[in-house]
């Protein structure tokens, strides 16, 4: 490769950079999503700094109080302060949507790699095993795995992990079929390059992008699964909130104090939503046939 080649490689990547970024902006629902997420995401991160109340000290004088100057978001059942719960209940939520997306993709993305890549028996193997979980829905999978583990929220970050793997299997492993028979990985294998360095340098680079949209959607979905979970007793544990939790106390009040529910069930709405808008506006951004 000639220096002017490489030069002009330089050059078009950050293009191709801008050019992505320049029409995930313009995506106004994309950019909407987005700030929802950072929105939460910093809340997460600092809201639990300035709660006004302890989150999980109840005050048996104040229970069950309507939203007012003194509880913003009004108190619960024990009389804890709501607003202080939601705070730190959204570091909890979050986690468990990020943590189990991680954990599918640390432990789904290789095994789609190697069946994509190697084929034959490899590839039988893993692509039944895949076909099999599959074929039990992703909710009840995750409940399984929970009860088996035991009540925490640790567990349901694990369960809900596993449950998402084999989306990422599967979706690896089409990616890798395709990139597989490019004319730079082929070059690649014909210069004896070892497989290893060929998936980590050509072929993974490109099937990240897919990856990456697929997480930002699956973290949506995580965020639901693990406030299921709770609600079914299999998540965060009291006294400590999360928003699943919350919507799991909140369920024997709702004629009393309906705000026990309208405040995490509409934080839930809204994170899984701005998710989905995010997702959906990364994947036309990324999308290469509008490049």
């Amino acid at each position: 490769m000639t220096a002017t080649a490489v030069i002009a490689d330089e050059v078009a990547l950050p293009k191709k950079r801008s050019r992505v970024l320049a029409k995930f902006l313009r995506n106004k629902s994309a950019v909407l999503g987005a700030a929802i997420v950072l929105f939460f995401v910093l809340v997460a991160l600092v809201g639990p700094y300035f709660a006004p109340y302890d989150p999980v000290k109840p005050s048996f004088t104040s229970i069950r109080k309507a939203p007012s100057a003194l509880f913003w978001f009004g108190t619960d059942e024990l009389g804890r302060d709501l607003l202080s719960r939601m705070l730190w209940g959204a570091r909890a939520s979050i986690m468990a949507g990020v943590v189990s997306v991680t954990i599918a993709i640390v432990l789904g993305v290789p095994f789609g790699l190697i069946s994509g890549y190697f084929g034959g028996w490899v590839d039988a193997a893993i692509s039944r095993a895949t076909d099999a979980m599959l074929a039990i829905p992703f909710l009840i999978f995750a409940i399984a795995l929970a009860a088996f583990l035991g009540p925490s929220l640790t567990n349901a970050m694990i369960a809900i992990g596993l449950s998402a793997m084999p989306i990422f299997i599967r979706l690896t492993r089409g990616q890798v079929l395709t990139v597989k028979a490019e004319d730079y990985v082929e070059g690649a294998r014909a210069i004896g390059l070892p497989d290893f360095w060929i998936l980590v340098r050509y072929v993974f680079p490109n099937v990240l992008p897919p990856i990456l949209v697929q997480g930002t959607l699956t973290i949506a979905t995580a965020i639901i699964a693990e406030a299921s979970l709770s609600f079914l007793g299999l998540g965060q544990q009291p006294p400590n909130p999360s928003w699943g939790s919350m919507l799991n106390t909140a369920k024997n009040f709702m004629d009393q104090a309906p705000w026990m529910s309208i405040f995490p069930g509409s934080a839930i709405f809204l994170i899984v939503l701005g998710f989905n808008l995010l997702g959906d506006g990364l994947r036309d951004a990324l999308d290469p046939r509008e490049q």
